[in-house]
């Protein structure tokens, strides 16, 4: 038996694993710092919070900080009662990502859909939501939901508001500060922060009146949201929302 070419083919094929190997772990290390690809502008301690917490932030830090002031709305009555309304002429799902189209094909049926926007990851299997747009923002508390089956528009649900005033216009929080606090206190370990937008939100009252207030919506890989408002950096969720007795709880 040739020792010495045994030798050099064990030498080599333990040079070939290391290779792979290393190859294998840059690939590793590659990918973890794409995720995290936005996540220069955030303060090195709240990095290594991310690092410890196994978060990632797979969406862009939007660096806009605009003035905005609250908005006090009318929400008509016939957007709480939760009905769903019939289309006589259902049209073809493809038309949402078509505003004219859209317009042209339900613009009769459905009362100023021309001021509302598909939001895609607000969405969900069966359901297109599209929210009110208010000086280019969402109003996130105002909806437009399209129903849709077999590829075509089948149905729809509308909140309709009607803008009342503004309240003074004070410069928004930047996304970085609102997604470091998040990421210290109310993201949990392996959260993934997939989305980032800024819009308008408030807990929706049982009355006409309502009032939102500039908010960065932060939404998870998992679905979970957080509103966090734009002025004061007050946190809430969807669940908070959607129950009266939240504030009590605290």
């Amino acid at each position: 038996m040739d020792w010495g070419r045994a030798k050099s083919v064990l030498i080599f094929s333990f040079l070939m694993l290391n290779i792979l190997l290393g190859y294998q772990l840059w690939l590793d290390i590659r990918e973890q710092l794409n995720a995290n690809v936005n996540s220069a502008e955030l303060p090195a301690d709240k990095l290594l919070i991310m690092q410890q917490k196994r978060i990632s932030l797979a969406a862009n830090l939007p660096s806009e900080t605009p003035a905005l002031g609250d908005l006090t709305y009318l929400l008509h009555s016939e957007s709480r009662s939760q009905k769903k309304t019939k289309l006589k002429n259902p049209a073809d799902s493809a038309f949402i990502f078509n505003k004219s189209e859209l317009k042209k094909a339900f613009g009769q049926e459905i009362a100023e859909i021309d001021l509302y926007a598909y939001d895609l990851l607000g969405s969900s299997e069966g359901v297109f939501v599209m929210y009110r747009i208010v000086d280019g923002y969402p109003v996130f508390n105002v909806r437009l939901e399209l129903f849709n089956s077999n590829l075509k528009i089948t149905a729809y649900q509308q909140d309709r508001m009607e803008l009342v005033s503004r309240g003074e216009a004070k410069q928004v929080l930047p996304a970085n500060k609102v997604v470091a606090s998040l990421i210290e206190t109310y993201l949990e370990d392996g959260s993934t922060i997939s989305d980032i937008q800024l819009g308008y939100y408030g807990q929706i009252f049982d009355s006409d009146k309502q009032v939102s207030a500039p908010t960065w919506r932060v939404m998870l890989e998992d679905g979970k949201t957080y509103y966090v408002n734009a002025i004061s950096g007050e946190v809430a969720t969807d669940a908070e929302n959607d129950d009266p007795d939240a504030e009590n709880k605290e």
